[in-house]
């Protein structure tokens, strides 16, 4: 019977030590994400699973072209996975399909994002062609399969407390696996 007894203590420390090193970093460091939908094809494919890195933004704020994972605005209970285009403070204006960034650097004729990273270099539309200024925690944010996105056109911006944190790996499925750390972002010309 003791036998039995050091070996219920012993899977119980095993268990309780497991928990205590896992609990943390599930809900701190790393987040389990899985894609639902097209709204970010080619880039992410329905179905794929993906590690989001939610630290790192505890100590750098995102950047443009950053692909984010947060709550969505209009039902928090529901995650959304999109791609940074406008920072806070600029101005984000969607005009003939194309989307044109206002900050200190471009103050008067903006900055043509360059998305060719797009599938087809299909245009971006949006209603609208008035300028939406986002404020100080605001980000302006876009699928990248923009016919089949539900972003910032239609909710608008996203505050930055609801950000849960940017994808640092595909994880499934295994023929796809990537790393996805700064470098790989496009680079703009802020």
């Amino acid at each position: 019977m003791r036998k039995f007894f050091l070996f219920v203590w012993e899977i119980s420390k095993v268990v309780v030590i497991s928990l205590a090193i896992i609990l943390p970093v599930r809900y701190y460091l790393i987040q389990p994400f899985y894609v639902k939908g097209a709204s970010m094809e080619p880039t992410f494919q329905d179905q794929e699973y993906l590690i989001v890195d939610e630290i790192s933004y505890r100590f750098t704020p995102p950047t443009r072209g950053q692909v984010i994972v947060f709550r969505y605005p209009l039902d928090p209970q529901e995650y959304f996975i999109k791609r940074i285009i406008g920072l806070p403070g600029e101005s984000v204006q969607i005009k003939d399909g194309q989307v044109i960034i206002f900050n200190a650097t471009h103050p008067d004729n903006g900055l043509v994002i360059d998305e060719s990273y797009l599938s087809d270099n299909i245009p971006t539309y949006d209603q609208s062609t008035a300028k939406l200024t986002l404020g100080p925690q605001e980000y302006f944010v876009l699928g990248d399969n923009r016919g089949a996105s539900k972003d910032s056109r239609s909710f608008g911006a996203v505050n930055a407390s609801f950000i849960t944190g940017k994808v640092l790996l595909r994880g499934w499925p295994l023929n796809k696996v990537t790393i996805f750390n700064q470098e790989y972002w496009p680079q703009y010309n802020n």
